[in-house]
C-alpha cells in the first residue's frame, strides 16, 4: 500500500518521511491541497529504477535490431572471438 502524505509532513516530519524512505524500500506520496504534487524516495530507489529504465531501453534497441534482420553471429562463433582478443 502505498504511503501519502500531506505536504506539511515534508517540512515537519521530513526525519521520519526519510525514515520510510529507507525502510520500506518505497516512494513516499506527498499532496498539496489534496491533490497528489510529489514522489519522494531514497537514492538507492532512485539509482535501481534509473537502472532498471536504462536496461529496458537497451533491451528495446536489441530486439528492434534482431528484428531489423542484421548479421548474427553465433554464441561459440563470439566466445572463440572474444577469447582471441583476450588471449592475444
Amino acid at each position: 500500500m502505498p504511503t501519502i502524505k500531506p505536504i506539511s509532513d515534508l517540512r515537519n516530519n521530513f526525519n521520519q518521511i526519510s525514515e520510510i524512505c529507507h525502510k520500506d524500500g518505497e516512494p513516499v506520496f506527498i499532496t498539496k491541497n489534496g491533490q497528489g504534487d510529489l514522489v519522494v524516495m531514497s537514492m538507492a530507489l532512485y539509482e535501481r529504477q534509473q537502472a532498471l529504465l536504462d536496461l529496458y531501453q537497451k533491451l528495446g534497441e536489441a530486439e528492434a535490431q534482431s528484428n531489423s534482420g542484421a548479421e548474427r553471429i553465433s554464441h561459440k562463433d563470439l566466445m572463440k572471438n572474444l577469447r582471441e582478443k583476450i588471449n592475444g
